[in-house]
């Protein structure tokens, strides 16, 4: 709870504990999914317009903190932009402004129409929180410190507190003015040397200047013009009294506040600047590099960052083109331009955050001298919501357990891999050098905003369909070929391609379509990097559908106008068309065999024969799969069929169709099992080998927006446009468990160890990771109604409210079993007295009961047991130490014990043998058998032991007769064989007498009819699977 993890801060208790609390209380209230638990998002770095806040860390490093929406991320600079801290708990809404300030990190949040918040971390855990004016209800744009004061400037106010107690001092408003001239645009500064004042910059251009001490105010710089606009930004140079003053339109002004007078006049262009930093090292300027006055310049209508040189009254030293992504054009869905730069104090490296959810750090080097900083790191994610997800179906880096790896894709036109063990490991997929296509292009000569092109247009469309197989994946070492990536095969070089590098280090094994494109891209995933194919559609439509055959050779292409291509990785040329493309023989033959069919008014040919080169989807090609053993393509499309053609010949196999289209299609293959989704907003599953349908699944109640199965393929998870996924048991079609979210899921993929589910919402740019209760403790699958749809958070970048891997298996669920539908659900009986059922006793017990005598041989010591060491002379030792008179009395307690216990023991009997003369003498076994099954290997033995054999009661034909009793019911299958087992192993000298020989006979007559059963069934599997493949 909030309450215990904050119990004092650094000057006393902790004000207002109680709003923790009831930020919190919403959150009890919802009901959680019985099988998975949040655990954390990914991809967010500086998804927020709030500024980064840095602060020197003993002189040998920096940590920079961006804030993610309720969460801060704090980086260090000497560990390559590192993650070190997430803070927790993260804050009841959403982060305003932070500041780094010592070893602490002040965070605002909230405060739109609701009062905010003011919360103080340390190394990512609060500690303290400041108190707040009641009045107050608008956010905290801004937090300044300096000396004994804390100051936050809202857009109306600014709030005064004591940096010691953390108490609220005073609330200074601006003069009023008309048009609400008097609205703090320019946020605020201090300077040096100026006691306990703070400069504000107002909507109407004026500068405020006040004591907050003493709350007055002191001065107001007028504006250099009328027309200059609302002062955007405010920043003191490293000379004293001199300020750099950055208007809305256009005029960048180094005004002194001493003498109020503009030294230096500028023009900042058409784009307001709104972050403005001085380089503090007294390098960078001048022809040489060696003089100081650099100043650096940057706004959100462009990803320039701008350098000046401030000597002789001041000029463009140089422009750092597209340090982020300028703003797409495509809306507010990309995001882009410069939140802020900032020299590093003392440093020659500069950071750049961007609305482009990025944080990059760029160094200037000395000699040769550069104006212009190069890039040193990097830390970035999707600037555009996520679409599509795909994990790897194994980690080709030799990873232990796998279900490391996560493909996600997004409307930035970007391709990422996600490392859910190491975040600095994750990347983007490189498309080749932009900046440098940018350059040849001209678009990095002037304002990226006067271009009719931008930086975006350079990528490959957004991507909308992903697969990929590791099978010929090569890694880091994979050959990629000397020349241009994404080639077309029309434009390739005619000559036959040297096939003996790819084919000895691998090739790509990630293959991608994109929106209103005719063509897919292939990529190698080791690289991290653009492939070598750009693979055309035979038709020419769009691309809709693509899918990579397991071997790994084979790229398949689906397109919008209903055609299907398959292409050779290795060398990128086309392989053969879905149907196959006829030659004229062919063509003419079949138009003969029509027209015979045609004259004797024949009937259509039967099921299952179709003609060569016929057969082609009339609609979009939705979905494409190839299956297991790499011989069939499986398609479905909007016309409402699903094919299967012969991967090799190009020729119709087999046809599936439906009233409805279908609009999705996956592949289980350790299951040969396909599932469609439809245009109705049902899912269909159907069985590849037989090509019959074993599911036909409803529920949703809007269009499935993306489906998959689990690793297992016992569940199908679902999410619709009705903001829920629902996840299926194939085996009972019960739904058993769904999830209500406040926007619709968009895309979710599971991985192939069964530990994550990973989602992604509409209009989010992160990616949530969910985990999998039910690898770590029992979760009853009972169908669930819609009163029972789980309402939970979504994970937060912080991982609070999450769970671990093994967070499931420590926790206590009172509502599992105890509640009336659990009960209900328990007290089920099976569908049919014939069929044989298995026990509900762990593998690991009956394993451990077949193999107990070797586990018993492999814990014996291996040697007898050492007499102790002498202890030293300046020990005593054990025998002196203890009293000859009591080791006497406990020898002759021991006696006397020993002879209570024998004296009681004919008296004493275990539930065991209790519970087995009862079942003998009524006939009933079935309490025996129950408490059976609770016991554990060593006691199920010991118990087998110690049956009697005389013959007024003899235990061990009752024993038989139990078992017996329960094979004969088709119940506990795998219990009875082990004990049974077990029995004969112990007791193989006792079999000899007729009441023993009779039992021994009933048991073999039952297990010979069960075996009987099974060989009738397995022989009618065998006729069904021929007579279907026939």
């Amino acid at each position: 709870m909030p309450s215990q993890l904050i119990e004092r801060g650094p000057h006393g208790p902790v004000a207002k504990r109680q709003r923790l609390n009831r930020a919190d209380a919403p959150r009890t209230t919802r009901r959680a999914s019985k099988l998975f638990s949040p655990f954390r998002t990914i991809g967010l770095v500086s998804s927020t317009a709030v500024p980064f806040t840095s602060v020197p860390l003993g002189g040998k490093t920096f940590q920079i903190t961006t804030s993610v929406g309720r969460c801060l991320q704090t980086y260090d600079l000497k560990r390559g932009l590192g993650l070190i801290f997430l803070t927790r708990p993260q804050t009841p809404a959403d982060i305003t402004a932070t500041l780094a300030w010592r070893e602490f990190v002040f965070a605002t949040w909230g405060g739109e129409g609701t009062q905010p918040g003011f919360w103080v971390f340390k190394r990512g855990r609060q500690v303290a929180e400041l108190d707040v004016p009641a009045d107050l209800e608008e956010p905290i744009k801004q937090i300044l410190i300096f000396g004994t004061w804390i100051v936050g400037c809202c857009s109306t106010r600014i709030e005064v507190w004591k940096s010691g107690t953390y108490e609220h001092y005073t609330t200074l408003y601006p003069t009023a003015a008309p048009k609400d001239g008097n609205e703090l645009t320019g946020g605020i500064t201090n300077m040096p040397t100026y006691l306990n004042k703070i400069f504000a910059g107002r909507k109407d251009g004026a500068i405020e200047i006040w004591n907050v001490s003493s709350g007055k105010l002191v001065f107001t710089i007028m504006p250099p013009a009328a027309d200059c606009g609302a002062v955007t930004v405010l920043q003191p140079s490293p000379a004293l009294s001199l300020m750099a003053i950055a208007y809305s339109k256009g005029p960048l002004i180094i005004h002194d506040v001493r003498t109020d007078k503009t030294i230096i006049n500028l023009d900042g262009g058409n784009s307001p600047i709104t972050s403005i930093s001085f380089r503090t090292d007294n390098l960078g300027a001048g022809e040489d590099g060696r003089t100081a006055g650099v100043m650096a310049t940057a706004g959100p209508n462009n990803g320039d960052v701008t350098f000046w040189d401030l000597n002789k009254g001041g000029r463009v030293m140089g422009v750092l083109r597209g340090a982020h992504n300028p703003p797409s054009d495509a809306g507010a869905t990309i995001g882009g331009g410069v939140s802020k730069v900032e020299f590093l104090w003392g440093q020659q490296v500069v950071v750049t955050s961007g609305l482009d959810n990025s944080l990059k750090t760029w160094i200037f080097d000395e000699s040769p001298h550069s104006p212009i900083p190069r890039a040193l790191h990097a830390r970035s994610g999707h600037a555009a919501p996520v679409t599509k997800l795909l994990f790897l179906a194994s980690d080709f880096d030799g990873a232990d357990g796998g279900g490391k790896w996560l493909l996600s894709a997004g409307k930035d036109r970007s391709l990422w891999g996600w490392s859910l063990r190491n975040d600095s490991q994750s990347a983007e997929l490189s498309q080749g050098n932009i900046r440098k296509k940018a350059k040849k292009l001209g678009l990095l000569a002037s304002t990226l905003t006067n271009q009719s092109s931008t930086l975006e247009d350079l990528k490959a469309p957004e991507i909308t369909c992903i697969a990929m197989s590791m099978n010929k994946e090569g890694g880091m070492g994979a050959h990629a070929g000397g020349g241009a990536i994404w080639q077309k095969e029309a434009s390739r070089s005619k000559k036959p391609t040297d096939a003996t590098a790819s084919g000895a280090t691998g090739w790509e094994s990630v293959v991608t379509g994109h929106r209103q494109d005719s063509c897919a891209r292939t990529w190698f995933w080791g690289r991290r990097k653009a492939g070598r194919w750009a693979l055309e559609t035979g038709d020419g439509g769009y691309v809709s559908s693509v899918a990579v055959s397991p071997c790994g050779n084979f790229a398949v292409v689906g397109s919008e106008t209903g055609g299907i291509d398959t292409f050779n990785l290795q060398s990128g040329r086309h392989h053969q068309r879905y149907p196959c493309k006829l030659t004229k023989a062919q063509a003419k033959k079949i138009q003969l065999q029509l027209q015979l069919e045609a004259a004797r008014a024949a009937d259509q040919p039967r099921p299952g024969t179709y003609q060569l080169g016929l057969g082609r989807h009339r609609k979009s090609v939705t979905g494409v799969v190839v299956d297991q053993i790499s011989q069939t393509v499986i398609s479905c499309s909007l016309d409402g069929k699903i094919k299967f053609w012969n991967l090799e010949r190009g020729a119709l196999v087999y046809e599936f169709e439906s009233d409805v289209g279908f609009t999705g299609l996956k592949y289980l293959a350790s299951n040969d099992l396909i599932a469609v989704s439809c245009t109705d907003f049902s899912i269909k599953v159907l069985d590849t080998a037989t090509k019959k349908l074993i599911r036909d699944i409803h529920g949703c109640t809007g269009p499935v927006n993306d489906f998959c199965f689990s690793n297992d393929g016992n569940w199908l998870v679902a999410a619709s446009a009705d903001c829920i996924i629902r996840v299926w048991d194939l085996a009972t079609k019960h739904l058993i468990d769904a999830i209500r979210m406040e926007t619709q899921c968009t895309a979710l993929s599971f991985s192939a160890t069964g530990q994550f589910l990973a989602t992604t919402c509409e209009g989010e740019i992160g990616v949530n990771i969910w985990n999998n209760i039910t690898l770590f403790k029992h979760v009853p699958t009972r169908h669930i109604s819609e009163s029972e749809i789980a309402d939970m958070a979504l994970p937060t970048a912080s991982g609070e409210g999450g769970h671990g891997m093994l967070g499931g298996a420590f926790e206590e669920d009172d509502d599992v079993g105890n509640s009336p539908e659990a009960g209900a659900y328990d007290a089920i009986e099976d569908l049919d007295d014939r069929m044989m059922t298995m026990s509900m006793v762990p593998k690991s017990v009956l394993n451990g009961l077949q193999y107990i005598d070797e586990i018993r041989a492999r814990n014996a010591p291996k040697e007898a047991p050492k007499k102790p060491e002498k202890a030293p002379f300046f020990l005593p030792g054990i025998d002196n130490t203890m009293p000859v008179t009591h080791v006497q009395d406990t020898k002759s307690t021991t006696a006397y014990e020993r002879s209570r216990i024998m004296k009681l023991g004919p008296q004493t009997e275990s539930p065991f043998t209790i519970t087995l003369r009862a079942g003998s003498e009524s006939g009933d076994y079935l309490p025996f058998l129950t408490h059976l099954s609770t016991l554990s290997p060593s006691t199920i033995d010991l118990s087998i032991r110690s049956l009697s054999p005389d013959p007024s009661n003899n235990e061990q034909v009752s024993f038989v007769r139990a078992l017996t009793s329960r094979l004969s019911q088709n119940r506990d299958f795998d219990l009875v064989n082990v004990c049974l087992r077990r029995f004969l192993e112990i007791h193989s000298e006792d079999l000899q007498s007729a009441e023993m020989r009779a039992a021994l006979g009933a048991w073999r007559d039952v297990a010979a009819q069960v075996k009987v059963g099974e060989l009738a069934s397995y022989g009618l599997g065998v006729l069904s699977f021929l007579r279907s493949a026939d």
